[in-house]
């Protein structure tokens, strides 16, 4: 059988049996068999994900065969789930077209990334599930479904971020724009300069996010702004930095497509915690994680602490929803030990309100996260409605969405 070892290499599984489905019909014929043999199926992109959402003794369905981009027309594109952002970026350059926002990785595919909340930074976008404008998918009763503002649409703020428990996602529809690019430039800087200009360094550009390194208390700060200076209708329209430069020269300095400039290349693979705090929670939040860190944990952080904004959303299970979002994250190279230095940031995190991303390293269960989640019971009617039958349902997922 084959083994699926995730993205960092921390998650690591036999499957019953492992499917890669060319085409929707396929992918039904599974679902169908599956729920007649009383078996689970566990949809799967490419793996980044260091949550054990995907694990299973059932079957791994794979949607890394159903990719490319499918149609584009007036502002909406339509793909195959499997497409890796990357290719997809590359796919809607060349149709004149890109997406609003982007996170820092480039491997995943646009199903799992929208499944698990991905995101990217700046104080006028939400994460990247807020740019679907539908979905195509097969319930746990072999149906096909469309789900838009025109079809099904009660359902469109499950089916935006649904942890694959809805169904096999085959398409995705997404809000698109002409295609753009972007000035990127990034300075070192102290972190107490850092956080004394947050607010005006993300207010005056149109992304901002920054790195914090424990060990010399220096932060990297980027920040990304449109070359066509003037046509923004944010209004952010040319990068700056605020009051006088502290940093010399810029450390980075790079124009290109929005699919070129906002992801990252990494060799070196990490664990990761991350939580999605409410935006005025955050200075008090940042302190306590620096105190402990700088007394517990400095001598053991082998990488950095990220900081990235979020705009408020209304999709049920996303982290965002209802409140305009700040998130840390702290990272750790594979070959360090993580679990203790991540449980201690996570009991402070969960002190300010925080909710964690879904396809990071946490530790909750469905009894901790149901109140933070308003439309909760919503988010289970429509899995109870489109996956009767628990086709989807594995043990994880069942920690994470049902109480015992």
């Amino acid at each position: 059988m084959r083994r699926f070892v995730n993205w960092s290499g921390s998650l690591s599984f036999t499957p019953g049996e492992f499917a890669e489905p060319a085409d929707e019909d396929a992918v039904r014929d599974l679902v169908v068999r599956a729920r007649q043999d009383g078996r689970t199926i566990r949809p799967v992109g490419s793996g980044h994900s260091s949550s054990p959402l995907t694990r299973t003794d059932g079957i791994l369905l794979s949607v890394d065969r159903l990719a490319g981009v499918i149609t584009e027309d007036a502002g909406r594109a339509r793909v195959w789930a499997g497409t890796k952002l990357k290719a997809l970026g590359e796919g809607l350059y060349d149709a004149g077209l890109a997406m609003d926002n982007l996170g820092d990785v480039d491997y995943q595919s646009i199903a799992g990334a929208t499944a698990t909340g991905t995101h990217g930074t700046g104080l006028g976008f939400g994460n990247l599930s807020t740019q679907v404008a539908g979905v195509r998918l097969v319930t746990g009763t072999g149906d096909v479904l469309e789900i838009s503002a025109d079809e099904n649409a009660d359902l469109l703020p499950a089916a935006r971020l649904s942890l694959g428990a809805l169904g096999v996602v085959t398409q995705v529809t997404l809000d698109v724009q002409p295609r753009y690019e972007l000035h990127r430039r990034s300075w070192c800087a102290h972190l107490d300069w850092t956080l004394d200009h947050l607010a005006e360094l993300q207010h005056t550009n149109r992304n901002m996010d920054f790195y914090w390194y424990p060990r010399n208390d220096q932060t990297q700060i980027r920040v990304l702004n449109r070359v066509d200076r003037g046509s923004d209708e944010r209004g952010w329209d040319m990068p700056r930095v605020p009051g006088p430069d502290p940093f010399g020269a810029p450390r980075d300095v790079r124009s290109g497509p929005v699919h070129h400039t906002i992801p990252q290349e990494r060799d070196l693979r990490f664990e990761e915690i991350e939580y999605m705090l409410p935006s005025e929670a955050f200075p008090a939040c940042f302190a306590e994680v620096r105190r402990r860190i700088m007394q517990r944990h400095r001598t053991v952080t082998g990488w950095r602490v990220l900081v990235r904004s979020i705009a408020a959303d209304d999709i049920w299970l996303s982290n965002a929803y209802g409140r305009p979002t700040t998130t840390i994250a702290c990272l750790q190279n594979t070959s360090l030990p993580y679990e203790d230095y991540f449980r201690d940031m996570e009991a402070v995190f969960r002190q300010y309100g925080g909710r964690p991303h879904w396809g990071k390293k946490h530790w909750l269960t469905a009894r901790d996260l149901r109140p933070l989640y308003p439309r909760w019971d919503d988010f289970q009617a429509a899995r109870q409605r489109l996956d009767p039958d628990g086709v989807f349902r594995s043990p994880d997922l069942a920690r994470l969405l049902e109480e015992t």
